[in-house]
């Protein structure tokens, strides 16, 4: 049961609004691709280059994160980011042009970027302050956002085809989302004494006082391990994007399954994914995160490989659930590992990720029209095991189940 005085939920449920609200405003926008399409004539391609502007954004935003996290503090982007969001929905339902909704959905990923990070950083925060694990749960946060656009945008679309009316309803949910919760949200003060100042997590959500007191760093290379932690996050994410973007067709061109059947392989892997990030933190706290992401990359790139040299529907669907088990905890785990070497270690592994997800799919379709798509996916399965690689280089939080008792004793307030 949610109690509202208790700190602990109190912040998990803030944090959780910002993931819900991402989710939400993503799928609200891409949800109406058919009707922006419409209202500007568009092609295909032109459709196409709409989706990257957004991905570019988000990539433009990376060398901007660090410098805005030391200044306004993880918190407050977070804040600041949701509300240029929310105004974002408005804005591009009046769009009169193409160019003019390029640079719009451009400005929209460049808002994505800070919000990804800074929420991110918000929910690796409340883990270390609590001793706690609930970052998994955070993501299918936003997988659930993503439905409830999905759904808004059915029932908006029975009483009318509007842009501005849907946006704009949009808006408003989003906007009381934010301002019911954005108290919540983590400060610095509300950090509990055992976490020390000099934690990484804690300077990621300082108040912009707390960090004007603070010397200033000169940027630098980023260490080995975060460059092990961007390429798990850039494997991971390529491996997510690509079931996303080829299952159906590989269901329809290779498994030979009829139309009824082909849209199975986006749900079994979204589902899969989604049930997977609701128990993930209790295996994190049980088995650690370097643990969860090696079997569970290992068991996605076994999985599929097995599917793909069976053929045939069925083993093709059980293959997909072994990547949406697989896969699920990579990334909140890797966002964790990130979120504790700092903002500028957090800024470069969410950049990293988008660029797997912006690059993943379309390399995957090279090497299908270079061979056939069975090989396409396999290259699917050698980039999930190469997760497994990485994650074995990265140094992990020291999380553990038995940790949680001797907090929630402590402070009689934050027990479940």
């Amino acid at each position: 049961m949610f109690r509202m005085h208790d700190p602990f939920r109190r912040a998990q449920l803030a944090i959780a609004a910002l993931f819900l609200f991402l989710g939400f405003q993503y799928a609200t926008w891409v949800s109406r691709l058919p009707a922006l399409k419409t209202h500007l004539d568009l092609s295909e391609a032109q459709v196409g280059l709409l989706l990257m502007a957004g991905g570019a954004g988000a990539v433009i935003s990376f060398p901007l994160v660090p410098l805005a996290m030391k200044r306004l503090g993880s918190r407050l982007l977070a804040l600041v980011s949701a509300l240029a969001l929310g105004l974002i929905l408005l804005v591009l339902a009046l769009t009169p042009n193409y160019p003019v909704t390029l640079l719009v959905i451009c400005l929209d990923g460049v808002a994505v970027g800070f919000l990804n990070v800074a929420m991110n950083a918000q929910g690796a925060a409340l883990e270390v302050a609590y001793g706690r694990t609930v970052m998994a749960r955070f993501h299918a946060t936003f997988s659930a956002g993503s439905l409830a656009a999905a759904l808004l945008a059915v029932g908006v679309n029975l009483f009318t085809s509007s842009l501005a009316v849907h946006f704009v309803a949009a808006t408003v949910l989003l906007l009381l989302a934010v301002g019911l919760t954005q108290s919540g949200l983590l400060t610095e003060d509300q950090q509990p004494e055992a976490v020390p100042e000099t934690d990484a997590v804690a300077d990621a959500v300082a108040e912009p006082a707390e960090q004007a007191e603070k010397p200033k760093r000169r940027m630098v290379l980023p260490s080995r391990v975060t460059i092990w932690m961007g390429l798990a996050m850039v494997f991971g994410t390529v491996t997510e994007g690509a079931m996303n973007d080829w299952s159906s067709l590989y269901l329809k061109d290779i498994a030979e399954a009829g139309p009824k059947v082909t849209p199975l392989g986006i749900a079994v892997v979204s589902g899969m994914m989604v049930l997977a990030r609701i128990f993930a933190d209790g295996w994190r706290a049980r088995w650690g995160d370097g643990r969860i992401v090696v079997a569970g990359s290992a068991l996605a790139g076994t999985g599929l490989a097995v599917a793909l040299l069976a053929g045939g529907v069925l083993p093709a669907l059980l293959g997909f659930a072994c990547v949406g088990l697989g896969v699920a905890a990579v990334t909140p785990c890797v966002y964790v590992a990130a979120a504790r070497q700092g903002p500028d270690a957090l800024a470069l592994v969410a950049a990293m990720g988008t660029i797997g997800l912006l690059a993943g799919p379309p390399v995957i379709g090279f090497i299908a029209s270079g061979t056939n798509l069975t090989w396409g996916m396999a290259a699917v399965a050698a980039s999930a095991a190469l997760v497994a690689v990485c994650a074995t280089q990265i140094r992990w939080p020291a999380l553990t189940q038995h940790d949680q008792p001797q907090q929630e004793a402590a402070d009689p307030a934050t027990a479940l």
